[in-house]
């Protein structure tokens, strides 16, 4: 067993990631198609002697309306995908991008927003008024008609933009201040560059922590298991992904793919299934690379 490493992002030139890496933002905006019922959740907190702050109920608007289902399943995909292919770097803003990710990134987004504007929401938007004259027969006393926007106002709830930026490096401040400023506003970048940097790196050992745990914990005891593919697919796609988002070429992380993929090398979910021998030979593989590191 080798020492446990120590993982901290090293402190790095700006142009290094500037030219490897960008910011992209995902805005999306919905309609979501709940309403809370205070009539409801009053009733309920009156017939329960529950205080005020004891909950709400929330209904469904829509219920069982697969077209209106589709959109949110899209929206969610998208988030989804933005989320598992960058890495944070703002606080509730634009996330970073590595260039090796960024087209199947931009042609996963580009498609899922393209499916959703020509096809899914024109689809909903064509069918809302009869998913409202619906919704009677569904809701029956929870129905209430001034729950719902009309149309017109309904189209301008659903929206998505996908922009990128490049990564400012630390010299592009464009002020009018003096020399002794200008290094004070550098170094201020520089430390927070390094700060987000460290932030971004450690989300991605995180992510990479959880999907061997997982794995750990499901491959417990010699009895057949059960489990979704995404027991072993979610490992791998964090190894893919600890190569990509590598962007400052950092030894611990080449090394943990390393040791993953040796881990990894030859295992299916079926094999997991039915070998138990082999359940027991992958967990003690991946409890070994989780002790190696320090997550």
């Amino acid at each position: 067993m080798n020492d446990t490493i120590n993982f901290d992002a090293p402190s790095v030139d700006t142009p290094t990631i500037s030219s490897s890496a960008m910011l992209v933002e995902l805005s999306i905006s919905q309609w979501a198609g709940r309403k809370t019922d205070k009539r409801v959740t009053k009733k309920v907190k009156d017939d329960e002697g529950a205080i005020e702050n004891s909950g709400s109920f929330s209904k469904n608007l829509l219920p069982d309306e697969p077209i209106f289902d589709r959109v949110g399943s899209l929206m969610g995909a998208m988030r989804t995908e933005h989320y598992h292919s960058t890495m944070p770097w703002a606080n509730q803003g634009p996330r970073l991008l590595t260039t090796p990710i960024f087209f199947d990134y931009n042609k996963t987004l580009t498609a899922l927003k393209q499916e959703q504007e020509e096809d899914a929401l024109p689809h909903f938007f064509a069918e809302y008024d009869r998913m409202v004259a619906r919704a009677p027969h569904k809701l029956a006393g929870l129905f209430d008609i001034y729950d719902y926007p009309d149309l017109d106002t309904l189209k301008q709830k659903f929206s998505v933009a996908l922009n990128y930026y490049p990564v400012p490096t630390a010299g592009d401040f464009r002020v009018d201040v003096g020399n002794e400023a200008m290094e004070v506003l550098r170094s201020s970048y520089a430390s927070y560059y390094d700060t987000q940097l460290k932030g971004a790196y450690k989300d991605v050992w995180r992510r990479t922590h959880d999907a061997l745990a997982n794995m750990s914990k499901r491959l417990e005891g010699k009895e057949k298991q059960r489990f979704h593919d995404t027991l072993v697919t979610n490992v791998t796609d964090m190894v893919e992904l600890l190569d990509k988002f590598n962007i400052t070429d950092d030894a611990d992380m080449r090394k943990a793919k390393r040791r993953l993929e040796q881990a990894l090398r030859g295992i299916t979910p079926d094999g997991l299934r039915e070998d138990s021998a082999l359940r027991l030979e992958t967990k003690a593989k991946v409890d070994e690379v989780l002790k190696e590191f320090s997550w």
